[in-house]
């Protein structure tokens, strides 16, 4: 999804200026009777599998077994869904777009992605086990003050709704519009919307992940066969990295990349520490972990199947490159390859896969957004709410947010050039977030009244950038540079603010992190044999990072 919020939602957008193009060759998309039978198969077993863990998820009473799966997600649950919502209809459509026309650089989202969980396994996870929330925007306030919680709900409503959903819900109707095309497309989007809505209502998080954990396999299976079906219809391997265009297999490039110049790569760091340890329904799967070993076991899974993304992802824009070095808009790269290359019954599984991610990318907003507002504006607002009626509360948002998200995606194709910005909207709203979240976490001594001067001097700040370098043009700065800037700037007004005494420093919040709580860890880990040590699994997955950004420096 990182990729979808920065990379995606361009070529999208792009699709909705371009419409008239794409609608063109629907008639040439057409489906056989086998293909229609595999993913009517699949969306049967998806919803079955959604209705059964709902109905066994339902006897829970709790509302941590609504919202989060009753902390009790196994590691392979977590990893599987961490990865799974991860990837997007949208992520599809724009990995393999934005490959074909700027080369392999968008793949250092991906491994930049391995980095990040590493780190969220080593420091993050056991902070959250300790501190017990259900949300990040609370899991703010045990650090500094109900101010900065209700900003970040707020902002995370948003993101969550206005920009993911409405562009992985724009994303599938698009597609499946081509093969209904007496469809509309309000029609098509309400109908997968209910499909997710039904079984994300019914069993919460739990009936989410255990949904996701398939989609992930099917995901990865729809990704390998248009690959291998790709590669070959390229010539094979080599003669497809041949008739590459210079540079473009290079993931390290110059200052002057439009795509991503190196020097954005902290940038994308900064971004990606967002969204894997503060973008709430990526953290809200560790928060459901059993125990600390689970949830750093899970993050360690996620960050080993970005890997492969380079072969199973970008590596059909490539081949795309090769077949139709002329195909434009970018976003038809994806289904073209779908439907030019693939066999029936293939094309129906690989279709499948196109809707197992969209599908989890949606079921997770939508349980996500539902336990932030139950969470963090309703349990406050209405403390006398017993557990089942926070539940009933919680159903019923996910229902209201599904009707949002569906009214407000048609409307993208409205505003051709709005929301090509909301595409770059995390660079400049997220990073004062990820300044107080991180400082706060590891240095006890920010205070709250910092952290609120933080958040409205940042904001500010990345208003400004906004229309200077956005809307009026008046600067020319990549926006990878855009979160440097910002992140920066918070830090100091934090700790600085911090320092001369702007306030006092939170009396009752509890150490997330301290060289304690590794010299105790460390004791647990000597316990346990070597290959149980997810340490020594953290320096493998990172040496086989650099292995990959070695090969295609």
């Amino acid at each position: 999804m990182l990729t979808t919020l920065l990379y995606d939602n361009e070529s999208l957008v792009s699709s909705s200026n371009n419409n008239e193009s794409m609608i063109s060759t629907s008639q040439d998309w057409k489906l056989s009777p086998l293909d229609w039978a595999v993913v009517t198969v699949y969306m049967l077993i998806s919803m079955g599998l959604g209705l059964w863990w709902g109905c066994r998820e339902a006897k829970g009473k709790r509302s941590e077994d609504y919202f989060l799966a009753g902390k009790n997600s196994p590691w392979h649950l977590i990893g599987l869904s961490i990865f799974a919502s991860n990837i997007s209809s949208s992520t599809l459509v724009g990995l393999a777009g934005e490959t074909h026309a700027h080369g392999i650089a968008v793949f250092s989202y991906e491994w930049m992605s391995t980095i990040v969980l590493v780190l969220v396994a080593s420091f993050v996870v056991s902070g959250f086990m300790k501190s017990g929330v259900y949300t990040v925007p609370e899991f703010l306030n045990t650090m500094y003050n109900g101010y900065v919680r209700y900003y970040y709900a707020a902002l995370t409503v948003f993101l969550n709704v206005v920009v993911d959903m409405g562009a992985t819900l724009y994303a599938g109707a698009m597609l499946l519009q081509m093969l209904l095309p007496g469809w509309e497309m309000w029609q098509v989007m309400a109908v997968l919307a209910c499909l997710v809505g039904f079984y994300t209502v019914t069993g919460g998080l739990a009936a989410v992940m255990a949904t996701d954990a398939a989609q992930a396999i099917l995901l990865q299976m729809g990704s390998i066969l248009i690959t291998i079906f790709a590669v070959q219809k390229a010539g094979g391997w080599r003669a497809m990295m041949a008739q590459q265009p210079p540079g473009y297999v290079s993931l390290i490039r110059p200052m002057d990349d439009p795509s991503v110049p190196w020097t954005g790569l902290l940038g994308v760091f900064i971004l990606a520490l967002y969204f894997f340890s503060s973008n709430q329904f990526m953290a809200q799967r560790l928060l459901s972990a059993r125990s600390v070993a689970d949830g750093q076991w899970g993050a360690l899974l996620a960050g080993a199947l970005k890997l492969p993304v380079v072969f199973t992802m970008v590596v059909p824009g490539l081949a795309a490159r090769v077949l139709y070095p002329d195909l434009h808009p970018s976003d038809r790269v994806y289904p073209t390859l779908m439907f030019d290359l693939l066999p029936p019954g293939v094309l129906g599984l690989v279709l499948a896969g196109f809707l197992a991610a969209l599908m989890s990318q949606l079921d997770s907003n939508l349980n996500s957004v539902a336990t932030l507002v139950t969470m963090d504006w309703v349990r406050l607002m209405k403390p006398s709410l017993t557990p089942t009626q926070l539940r009933l509360v919680g159903q019923g948002m996910t229902v209201v947010v599904m009707v949002v998200a569906v009214a407000w995606a048609p409307q993208i194709q409205r505003f051709p050039s709005l929301f090509q910005y909301l595409q770059q909207i995390l660079s400049y709203t997220i990073p004062p977030v990820v300044a107080i979240y991180f400082i706060g976490f590891f240095w006890r001594g920010a205070t709250p009244a910092a952290a609120n001067l933080t958040l409205l001097l940042g904001t500010v700040a990345g208003l400004i950038l906004f229309l200077l370098i956005v809307v009026f043009k008046y600067l020319n700065i990549h926006f990878l540079y855009v979160p440097i800037i910002l992140v920066t700037l918070s830090g100091l007004v934090l700790v600085i603010s911090s320092k001369a005494g702007l306030g006092k420093v939170k009396q009752d919040r509890i150490a997330l992190w301290s060289w304690e709580d590794v010299l105790e860890e460390n004791k647990i880990l000597k316990s346990r044999p070597l290959w149980q040590n997810y340490r020594l699994h953290s320096v493998l997955l990172l040496a086989a990072t650099a292995c990959v950004v070695g090969i295609y420096w």
